[in-house]
Parts: structure tokens; sequence; C-alpha cells
């Protein structure tokens, strides 16, 4: 058994204070490529003429590991698409509690684990600080892919902070979008700068984030280019509330009413973003210092407030931006709703149940435009 690895997860810890609030060693070589043709004979993993047997489908692979019980799940925020997946196939909704470590993987515990992509995902294949190197021998089931994908990191603020700040709300998302638009066309770049700012993360790890980031930003749920970046795109946002409608449960009634009655328009408004990309850069900001409490530690996960930071793009629209780290006891819903930071970043699914629950929030920019969500498995295992 290889020792625990303390350094991952680190993205997925922070769902806990944000949904809560709103409602072995390192190996140096890759491991072993799946069994050869006489090794699957000796296991009895061959067709009746000898040859090896064909490999499951992903269907096949999610049907084997959920009825042995070994689908796995932080149970966090984000095991919303892990039930609508394994409902979609008319399997049982149930799931492994798993650890923030890929170590239950490692042992095959979980057979089938959850990983964000540019996290655990890479942590898995990668033999870097912290890696377990399996490098190609794994596989994943992608949220995406399977049309149960759940939008993630995007901008927020309270209404009435929007209405009586639109310049410093518009001035904001121009400078962010920008920061963007910078770090997903030099991830390497981004990467170091987050490093810079005290990353969580390796060097090494930082870099393959900042790659793996740049894809969900510029990249929706079907595989297309995303040509405008934070756009709030109609069919991603419902698809998101009407699964997070079906699988969330609110346990006080009147928040659970309010929930399933909300629309996109309850908790978003598309005005400010509108704004900032007709912009000419210049703003008359009513707000000249604000700050903005990311859902966890500095890393590439949100690289671009990072980079708008460091490149001067804030200081540019008349802001003096603080860049605040999550994952303490307050979460960033109720930071920005009780106003101790101005703006946050969350899950379009913890902003709705922040609303259903008495909150005031709305979003004004979508970051990510796909889930970065998948289960990964081995292929000696299926």
């Amino acid at each position: 058994m290889r020792k625990r690895k303390w350094i991952h997860l680190l993205t997925v810890a922070a769902l806990s204070t944000t949904l809560l609030a709103g409602c072995g060693s390192d190996k140096e070589e890759t491991k072993t490529a799946a069994p050869t043709q006489a090794e699957a004979t000796d296991a009895g993993d061959t067709t009746n003429s000898g040859e090896t047997a064909t490999p499951m489908s992903k269907e096949e692979v999610l049907k084997k590991a959920a009825t042995e019980g070994k689908v796995g799940n932080w149970g966090l925020g984000n095991e919303y698409e892990i039930l609508a997946l394994l409902a979609k196939y008319n399997l049982p909704t149930e799931y492994l509690s798993q650890d923030f470590t890929m170590d239950g993987f490692d042992d095959d515990s979980v057979t089938l684990a959850s990983a964000m992509t540019y996290n655990e995902l890479g942590l898995t294949k990668n033999s870097y600080e912290g890696g377990y190197g399996y490098g190609d021998t794994v596989d994943i089931i992608d949220m995406n892919d399977e049309g149960v994908a759940m939008l993630e990191d995007n901008i927020f603020c309270t209404k009435k902070f929007a209405e009586e700040n639109p310049n410093t709300v518009a001035a904001f998302v121009y400078a962010s979008l920008k920061g963007w638009e910078y770090a997903c066309q030099n991830p390497e770049e981004a990467a170091e700068i987050c490093y810079k700012y005290g990353s969580s993360v390796s060097a090494d790890h930082q870099s393959y984030m900042a790659s793996e980031v740049a894809k969900l930003v510029y990249t929706d749920m079907n595989g297309a280019a995303v040509s405008e970046i934070g756009k709030m795109d109609d069919t991603a946002m419902q698809q998101t509330l009407d699964i997070a409608k079906t699988y969330v449960t609110l346990e006080d009634a009147t928040a659970a009413e309010k929930f399933k009655s909300l629309t996109l328009d309850d908790i978003r408004d598309t005005s400010f973003y509108d704004t900032a990309l007709a912009s000419d850069g210049k703003f008359e900001v009513e707000k000249s210092k604000v700050s903005i409490q990311l859902k966890w530690l500095p890393q590439a996960q949100f690289m671009g407030y990072f980079v708008a930071l460091d490149k001067g793009y804030y200081e540019e629209v008349g802001l003096d931006v603080e860049i605040i780290s999550g994952g303490g006891d307050i979460s960033e819903t109720t930071a920005v709703n009780n106003g101790t930071v101005d703006f946050g970043v969350t899950w379009l699914t913890n902003l709705a149940v922040a609303d259903a629950g008495g909150m005031d929030l709305v979003e004004i920019a979508q970051i990510y435009q796909r889930s970065g969500l998948v289960l990964v498995y081995k292929l000696d295992n299926f």
C-alpha cells in the first residue's frame, strides 16, 4: 500500500464549505500495461477461441463497478452528476465515500473513482511529486460525453451590490476575462504566476492544471470551441439547474419549494457581461477597492484572477483587487452574501441552493463552460 498523498484533492475539498453553507509513494516509472494475452488466458479473461476478450465498453465498465459497489465520489457537491449518470443506465444511485487521495483507487477498493481533469486525473496518470504514475493504463468516463455534466466555476456577487455598483461589476468582469484569456493562451506562464502567489500544489502539477483548466474555459459540453470567455450559455446552465433540481435535497421545506421554482433569470444577470464585452476598457467605477474570494487555495483553477492582478488588468480599469483564498470556516457564498467580500467564485448549483435558502446572489460570468468531473478506472480491472 502506498503512503497517503496529503497533497491530493485540494480543489475538491472546497466543495464541503460551499454547498453545505448554502443548504502509495512516488513512482518514477509508469504502471505496467494491461495483461498480455498469455496472462489474460491464465486469468481466464479469454474468449472460447483462446483470444483475448474484447475490452468492456464504458457502459459495461460503469455497470460492473456499480454492481460491485465500487463507484466512488466525495459527496460534497458534485455527486449529482454521478447520481444522474447511474440513473441514466438504471443503476442503483449509490456510491462509495471517496477520501481526498486516490489511495482507494490505487488499492482497488474503488475501481471507478471520481477525479477532476485538472487535478486528481493528473495525479493518477503522472509520475511527478504526489503522482501515482498510471499513465495510459487508465481510461475515463466523461460527464460531458454522457450528457450529465454540470457547470462549475463562475463569478458572482449580490444583486444589491450589482445594482449599486454597475460600473464596478462590469469593470471587474472585463479585467477578469482579460486575465482568463491571457492565462488560457499562456498556461505555462499562468502556472508560474499562480505559484508565485502561493500555489498550494507543486510546480509540475500546477503546470498540468493550467493546461487542463484552459480546456474547460475554451470548450463547451459538446466539445465545441468557445469563442467568448465567460458567456452564460442557456443550454448548459439549464441542464445544470435541471440536474440539481432532480438530485439536490434541501431539508427546509420553504427552501426546497423555492429551489424547485428557480429559473435562470432568478440566478444570473447577463447585462454586466454584455457591458464588459462591448467596453473599450474605460470605466467610472463606483467602488475602487474590491475583493474576490476563491473556492479554495491559490492554484491554476483560478489562474485568470491571478494573471489579471499580476498583469495590472484590474488596475487598468480603476480597481484595487484583493484575492482571498477559500477553504476557511466561511464559504464563498456566505462571505459574499454578508458583505465580507464583494465577489466570489462558486458553482451554479451552490449559488442556486444559497438563493433558495434566502441569500441574494447573482451570477455575472460563467468561466468554466464544461464539467471537469470524470470517473477514472484501470484498464486491467475491466
